[in-house]
């Protein structure tokens, strides 16, 4: 009996140790879960806030809109607070990007507004606007300075092209000086042969004009003896005859066919009659 109760005894000392060794477990669990759930908060609050967006231009046409709209509602929301919590005048004008206007003035009338601030700042010159033209005017110093550094670097160029200020010049340098010398020679040469080259089929163009021009020319001129004659002609068929030329003319034209008899008749004609080698001449 003494056994079974020493064990038994034992027994339920080992349960406790053993539920002891659960419960410490659960709560390394739990803590272990708490630092996890604590973590994953930590970076939805710091990383992922709502509302944090990059500056930069929205790029979708609604959603550019729905902002637009958000913003400019908590702007006039907060231009009306302050005026009414610290009785400050606000002016505030806002233009859509389709070019509405939105305004908001404190006072009853934004123009007052507008006017106050025109004469607020009439005569007086920011301290941005003074520090913006100081910028400017060193820029343009600074600007002119490198300007003229470029021209007295060019015109020495151009002079040392021209053989003057040499005694300053090394080898690598007259080297140079004399290779780009002969480049623009050559260049040069090919730009005088192009011009003459055109210029001299621009010469031809007009010689084969010329003789195109000549050569009608010298047609009509062998035409119009032609035409003069044809011309004659008509006015001679034209004009009145008297009876004095018609009978010259008559007896020219008998004198022409007189002529032309005279000629048939004066033909000379062999007749050989009988065998041929035989016959006599008659």
């Amino acid at each position: 009996m003494d056994m079974e109760t020493r064990a038994a005894a034992e027994g339920g000392e080992g349960a406790q140790q053993i539920v002891a060794v659960m419960e410490s477990m659960d709560m390394e669990t739990a803590v272990a879960a708490a630092a996890v759930e604590k973590k994953k908060k930590k970076k939805t609050t710091t990383g992922g806030r709502r509302g944090r967006r990059e500056m930069r231009r929205i790029e979708d046409a609604t959603s550019r809109q729905v902002t637009f709209s958000k913003r400019r509602s908590g702007l006039m929301k907060k231009a009306f607070e302050l005026g009414v919590l610290c009785d400050a005048e606000v002016a505030l004008i806002v233009f859509s990007p389709r070019g509405r206007l939105y305004e908001y003035a404190s006072a009853p009338d934004l123009q007052k507004t507008i006017d106050r601030y025109l004469n607020h700042t009439k005569g007086s010159t920011p301290a941005n606007v003074k520090a913006l033209e100081t910028a400017g005017a060193q820029m343009c110093r600074s600007e002119s300075t490198a300007l003229k550094q470029k021209i007295d670097a060019i015109e020495a160029y151009q002079r040392k092209l021209s053989g003057e200020g040499l005694q300053s010049c090394s080898a690598q340098e007259l080297q140079e000086l004399e290779l780009q010398l002969e480049k623009s020679l050559s260049n040069i040469r090919q730009k005088k042969e192009k011009k003459l080259m055109d210029h001299i089929l621009e010469l031809r163009e007009k010689e084969e004009k010329l003789l195109r021009e000549n050569s009608v020319l010298r047609e009509e001129y062998m035409a119009l003896p032609l035409l003069e004659l044809a011309t004659r002609s008509v006015e001679a068929a034209a004009a009145p005859r008297s009876p004095v030329g018609e009978e010259q003319a008559e007896q020219e034209k008998e004198e022409e066919e007189e002529e032309r008899r005279q000629r048939y008749m004066d033909v000379e004609t062999d007749l050989v009659i009988g065998r041929p080698g035989t016959s006599s001449l008659q």
